[in-house]
């Protein structure tokens, strides 16, 4: 089932963002990222939607990375965020960029994530959402045999209430060390804040 609000989510995740601002007022803190939430047909999913997301450190040179993907749907009503990984992401690097490749993208090819999942909550005062793991919980990956725990942190919505504004995605996912709750990576001073560039549209 889809609802409005989810709907409105989906739509304002679905594009390509820039923290270039942020990176040029404050380059020690912050790399410049560009991000894509690229969104994938219907058949994926049997419900929702879901995207295909990876990003670029732009000044670097090297390929987008982070290859992950997002299933958007409902729980208990609500909107909620199931993460997947790829089992062989570099097949798919700068997939974002050439959406075609990800046509024939099937559920075989992700693996599951149980602990990677987002509990959303729309902020009506702001028109944002705010996506958090439930209680204090970690999202744990593997790969290459060494197990990754992260706590994730996701806004978005516009940046203000007027007609025009952008939309605006925060994003501050930290690496912890889950014996000692310390960060290890991440955006130490606030997380990345990402003005979308460009909307992709939805599949219908």
């Amino acid at each position: 089932m889809i609802t409005a609000q989810l709907n409105q989510l989906a739509t304002a995740l679905a594009g390509e963002f820039d923290n270039r601002q942020q990176a040029l007022a404050d380059p020690v803190w912050y790399l410049h990222l560009r991000l894509w939430y690229r969104p994938l047909p219907k058949g994926l999913f049997a419900d929702g939607y879901g995207f295909f997301i990876e990003q670029i450190s732009v000044a670097s040179g090297q390929p987008p990375y982070r290859q992950r993907i997002l299933h958007l749907t409902l729980k208990d009503n609500q909107p909620w965020g199931q993460f997947y990984a790829l089992a062989d992401p570099s097949a798919y690097i700068g997939s974002a960029t050439e959406p075609d490749r990800l046509t024939g993208l099937t559920r075989g090819a992700l693996i599951d994530l149980p602990t990677c999942a987002l509990a959303i909550q729309f902020l009506p005062t702001t028109a944002t959402f705010q996506a958090r793991l439930p209680g204090d919980s970690l999202c744990r990956f593997t790969v290459n045999g060494v197990t990754t725990c992260v706590r994730l942190l996701l806004d978005i919505g516009p940046e203000s209430l007027a007609a025009d504004s952008p939309v605006v995605l925060q994003m501050g996912d930290r690496g912890v060390d889950p014996d000692t709750g310390q960060a290890t990576w991440g955006p130490l001073m606030g997380p990345f804040r990402l003005v979308k560039q460009r909307a992709f549209a939805l599949p219908t």
